[in-house]
């Protein structure tokens, strides 16, 4: 035969072979182009991306994903990145048409000398972008029609967009090993740092994923592999790999925010409240940036001073025992910015937050809010109180009969004395003479019992009612802020991923307005009480730690106010405190509740309060609490209540009375200073 006519049958063969091909690709694209997803949706490419939770200082929490992402635009990525997956993933990237019958012929030829036993390395043909055709709208089921379709999209695709934006799509969406999608959120995870900062060994690496993402155990080989592939194309020079052959894999285990155990707490809270705010999609996928109410150091602060106390007494206890728990929580009594929380040893032991999940009975922190109800009233902070024994009856008709911590009576004592000692008679004299209904109102309006309480008896105004830490905290900062009720805030802003604040709350989260000004702030509520009396009850705290049952909470140069708390058989054991503008409650407890034992009681709690503070105060210049207008200030003695200037002897302290209130008169004053009293029926 002639060469002639075996041109001429070859002519034919391929121009019958190409003819038939065309046929075939417009019969395929008749049968499945009509039934394929919107991928001109592509053109406003919005991937989920993760929200992360920042503290107040700017610093990183943790992050909140399905799938680990970070949006890269395709100018920030480093060409070498690029060239790297180019190398490994697709050399005809920019100049096919979104399938490459080259890389297919080649495909066909390797993987067929491969099955007749020549050491030939198995290849697809599939491009970046079928890849991304298959990875935004298809499954990955190994069957004809499926890659057909994935073929049409990939030629739409280019057809549609520029390499660049196909190229950002694939690099954002990729799926690269643990729970990383993107090479911005595997760079962060390999290797903790941006894909500016990585090297061309890091990038080598992570192009060496998309095969086998979650298998580490070759990622020297593959790495090498990928630059072998980058020296062919001429993305480098021989040196160069060799050199980034040489450098050592640094891998870390697995992207973790920087957050410790000390955070998880607060970061948990916010997580849920966030959850049944936002919803799961938008928490998990819309990369909300948070800016948190946290401080670092003083979470850190809080954190150790309750440990301190809780691995002093768990040290006692056998290995086998129940450990005692405690909760911590700092507050800013103004704007009820939460600083510092801790709800237990460990959040990795146990992620119940005994700082606002445990309802605990509060003991005689709940005295503050019966005395002020007194207060309120007009009653004098030097009006005295029968401390003697009584008797009453229960709700089952059995006898009562309350006794004091130090099972003494001490006669008739002043209202301040009685709260800054807690004696617990006086109290319930106290109660008594209110009526127990108006002596629980003042803890429910202040928040500390809800509105609804059921079954109001003599025992709920003495502190067998159960609340969280968190609550309480929140009712002890009206004292100090004019009177105002508080929310805890966990959330100081929260913006969208395009950087807009969609709110500053928590709870009701509200839009910015469109001429850039902050939303309109609430309406100022109206007082709890009224400041005169508000200052009375926050001068007797600041008695019951300077000389009271709170001294174990006093910081050396600072004014300090607080109230200690016991449950019955000293199973619970609270201190809440304060300075002019820091709050701070702890709580201290079995899970299971039952007596602490010998020993134990309020002072450990009111321990981890001044620990906490003198770190936490350490920067502040001290303040004392601002005085309301009307007040008179005269000293006293404070056993009896008289003026110092009729009964100077003893302790000598200088009370606030409001207009029409005196010192108690001077008659018998040294006669029942004291003395003990015995006997007596209520």
């Amino acid at each position: 035969m002639s060469i002639k006519k075996v041109l001429r049958v070859l002519f034919n063969i391929v121009f019958w072979g190409f003819t038939i091909g065309i046929a075939a690709l417009a019969v395929l694209v008749f049968i499945y182009g009509n039934d394929l997803p919107d991928y001109k949706k592509l053109a406003t490419y919005a991937p989920p991306v993760a929200t992360r939770l920042y503290a107040s200082d700017g610093s990183l929490l943790i992050e909140y994903a399905e799938e680990r992402r970070v949006f890269i635009d395709f100018d920030d990525m480093p060409p070498q990145l690029i060239n790297a997956f180019v190398a490994a993933e697709d050399q005809n990237f920019w100049t096919h048409p979104g399938i490459d019958v080259q890389g297919i012929t080649r495909a066909v030829i390797n993987n067929g000398l491969n099955m007749l036993g020549f050491n030939t390395r198995f290849s697809g043909a599939s491009t970046i972008t079928q890849q991304v055709a298959k990875n935004f709208f298809l499954t990955s089921e190994r069957t004809i029609s499926r890659k057909i379709k994935e073929a049409i999209l990939a030629m739409r695709l280019e057809r549609t967009f520029s390499k660049q934006h196909i190229m950002t799509l694939y690099l954002n969406q990729i799926f690269l090993g643990a729970r990383a999608y993107g090479v911005g959120s595997a760079a962060l995870m390999y290797f903790n740092k941006p894909v500016s900062d990585l090297t061309l060994a890091e990038c080598a690496f992570l192009a060496s994923l998309p095969k086998a993402p979650n298998n580490r155990d070759r990622a020297v080989e593959r790495r090498n592999y990928v630059l072998r592939r980058m020296v062919e194309e001429g993305y480098i020079t021989q040196s160069d790999a060799a050199a980034a052959a040489a450098e050592e894999l640094n891998i870390n285990s697995g992207f973790t925010a920087q957050m410790t155990d000390e955070f998880q707490y607060f970061a948990e809270d916010v997580r849920r409240q966030l959850l049944n705010t936002l919803g799961r999609e938008t928490l998990y996928n819309q990369g909300l940036y948070i800016k948190t109410t946290i401080v670092p150091e003083l979470q850190r602060a809080a954190t150790a001073a309750l440990n301190k106390e809780l691995d002093a007494y768990n040290a006692k206890l056998a290995p086998d025992e129940p450990k005692l728990q405690g909760a911590i929580i700092a507050m800013n009594p103004h704007t009820g910015r939460v600083l510092a929380m801790s709800g237990g040893r460990s959040f990795a032991e146990s992620s119940f937050n005994r700082a606002t999940q445990a309802m605990r009975q509060i003991g005689s922190t709940i005295k503050p809010f019966v005395y002020l109800a007194a207060l309120e009233r007009g009653v004098s902070p030097q009006a005295l109180i029968l401390d003697a024994p009584i008797v009453g009856f229960r709700a089952d008709n059995s006898l009562w009969k309350p006794e004091n911590y130090d099972r003494k009576f001490l006669g008739d004592i002043p209202l301040r004395l009685a709260l800054e000692t807690s004696r617990n008679v006086p109290a319930v004299r106290m109660v008594q003479s209110l009526g127990v209904e108006n002596a629980i109102e003042v803890a429910q309006r202040f928040g500390v019992y809800p509105p609804d309480l059921q079954n109001i008896n003599l025992s709920l105004a003495l502190g067998s009612g159960e609340t969280t830490l968190q609550r309480l905290v929140s009712g002890y900062s009206a004292f100090i802020n004019g009177g105002r009720a508080i929310q805890p805030k966990l959330v100081d802003y929260i913006e969208d991923r395009y950087g807009r604040v969609i709110g500053g709350n928590i709870t009701e989260l509200v839009a910015w307005r469109d001429d850039l000004l902050p939303p309109q702030r609430a309406a100022e509520s109206v007082p709890l009480s009224d400041a005169q009396s508000l200052y009375q009850m926050v001068s007797i705290l600041q008695g019951a730690v300077e000389r009271g049952t709170g001294k174990q909470a006093r910081v050396y140069g600072r004014t300090i106010a607080g109230k200690t708390g016991t449950t019955n058989d000293v199973k619970d054991v609270w201190f809440v405190g304060f300075s002019k503008n820091l709050i701070a409650g702890v709580y201290l407890g079995f899970d299971t509740p039952k007596p602490l034992g010998n020993g134990a009681g309020s002072h450990m709690a009111a321990r981890v309060f001044a620990d906490f503070m003198r770190v936490a105060l350490t920067n502040e210049t001290n303040q004392p609490f601002a005085i309301p207008d009307g007040l008179t200030f005269v000293r006293v003695n404070r056993r009896t209540g008289v003026a110092a200037s009729e009964d100077p002897n003893g302790t000598i302290i200088t009370e606030a009375f409001k207009p029409g209130q005196h010192p108690n008169p001077a008659t018998n004053a040294s006669a029942s200073r004291d003395k003990p009293v015995v006997g007596g029926v209520f």
